[in-house]
């Protein structure tokens, strides 16, 4: 049976795959609100009903928080998992929807019809792709490809039981190579797979100066004010032309190959454009690198949070006894994230005047994770994604985290591609969350022949 007949099946059904996407959607599985356990089991179950409907053997797999669902098929050809998530973000503030964020609906868009509701792009939506496509598979040649599926319950709390749970279950769910669908289009019609993810480390620090807060009549000029150390230190993190001046940050970080150069530069990506969203004109990093390379394929120091002394309404003229400050790198490359989490205490704790202290507290360390792109499987998925869409799919990096693809590779011992179709207006963990109907349509198709081109 050709590949036609099953593309051909996906647009006859489009509506009961929309219909079944509603069901899922309905269902209140905010991971991170014990008041919704239930609903999180109720979507779990749901999911095995659908796998077992396909024919996949499916069932639910317990772990300390809410379970896992695992599902395989008995197909032939190369053997892949399939990655997605059934949890979503809680939905305050409330008021700020529009509608029942549980009550999905079809709207009109402004690039087409939506699908509205919490979930329909941050996974659901993204999730059902997949499943639909097997749908028609099954319906036109009577058998699926070579599947495990493995649906989560907890990515928008932490993973907590991610980690253990592919630990105690690693011969079974051991795969060629993983499938994810939690990322978006590079453009409107310009399909990606993202063959770069970026580390994270966070650190928190606490600048401890007087034993008490100070009259600053009385004490300034005198003493020393923690939050003038700790801005000043923080002030030094970059130098005019960007670059971040923790001692060996850069040691293990790659130069772009210039396939991928190649590529990024033909997207003709708009900086200005881009900045202009979100009111800023000019690219803010290192200054001899293109914007995308900022973005995707360069590492990053940034102060996510300050505070200090007195902050409430009016004015208190006070030297604090301390100031604090959150501050994120993202990660490329072989940076390790302990090692560079160390350098910068290091290099803190250098700056230190003789009356102050610092404390530090650890906010997760995850290295960045980059895709073996030489293996076939991925160009041949990137001519299934060009022969789907308008434009051809491109290789692209991804500026944040998304540590399950570095699970697969450091306990699968597999790499991950990783291709979704959100948008940036798809407004994700926030309220009236929406999903193009066009992405569902097209990401349906889109692996089908992802299925036929791989399997």
């Amino acid at each position: 049976m050709s590949l036609n007949a099953v593309l051909s099946r996906i647009d006859a059904d489009i509506d009961t795959s929309t219909d079944r996407l509603k069901d899922l959607l309905r269902i209140q599985s905010i991971s991170t609100d014990p008041a919704y356990k239930a609903q999180c089991r109720a979507a779990a179950e749901w999911l095995v009903a659908q796998l077992t409907e396909l024919g996949a053997e499916a069932s639910i797999r317990e772990t300390p928080g809410h379970p896992m669902v695992v599902g395989h098929t008995n197909g032939t050809g190369r053997h892949v998992l399939f990655y997605g998530h059934y949890d979503v973000q809680p939905v305050d503030p409330l008021h700020l929807w529009a509608r029942d964020p549980f009550d999905p609906a079809i709207e009109d868009g402004a690039d087409g019809k939506v699908i509205r509701g919490r979930g329909a792009s941050d996974d659901k939506g993204q999730l059902m792709t997949f499943v639909e496509a097997c749908r028609a598979w099954k319906a036109e040649r009577g058998d699926l490809p070579n599947v495990t599926f493995l649906f989560e319950g907890e990515e928008e709390s932490g993973s907590p039981s991610l980690v253990p749970f592919l630990k105690d279950n690693t011969e079974e769910l051991k795969a060629d190579i993983a499938l994810i669908c939690d990322t978006g289009l590079f453009a409107e019609d310009t399909p990606a797979i993202v063959t770069m993810l970026r580390g994270l480390v966070g650190e928190e620090i606490t600048v401890h100066g007087p034993s008490k807060d100070l009259h600053s009549g009385l004490y300034g000029g005198v003493s020393m004010n923690p939050i003038r150390v700790l801005t000043r230190i923080l002030g030094g993190l970059h130098d005019d032309e960007g670059r971040v001046q923790v001692p060996h940050f850069y040691d293990a970080v790659p130069e772009l190959p210039e396939q991928l150069r190649a590529q990024w530069e033909a997207l003709g990506f708009d900086a200005r454009r881009f900045l202009e969203g979100v009111g800023l004109k000019s690219p803010a990093g290192e200054r001899d690198r293109t914007a995308l390379e900022q973005l995707w394929s360069r590492p990053t120091a940034e102060i996510n949070g300050i505070w200090g002394g007195y902050t409430g309404a009016g004015f208190k003229t006070v030297l604090p006894a301390e100031a604090h400050a959150k501050v994120s790198f993202r990660l490329v490359g072989q940076q390790n994230p302990h090692e560079i989490r160390e350098h910068f205490r290091k290099w803190v704790e250098a700056q230190l005047p003789e009356d102050c202290t610092v404390e530090f507290h650890a906010h997760g360390a995850s290295p960045a994770s980059q895709m073996a792109i030489g293996d076939p499987a991925f160009e041949s998925a990137r001519r299934a994604l060009s022969d789907e869409w308008p434009h051809d799919a491109a290789y692209v990096g991804g500026g944040g985290s998304i540590p399950i693809a570095g699970y697969f590779k450091t306990h699968l011992e597999m790499d991950s591609m990783l291709i979704g179709f959100g948008k940036d207006d798809d407004q994700i963990h926030s309220p009236n969350e929406k999903y193009d109907m066009k992405s569902f349509h097209r990401g349906i198709r889109s692996w089908a022949r992802i299925l036929d081109a791989i399997g």
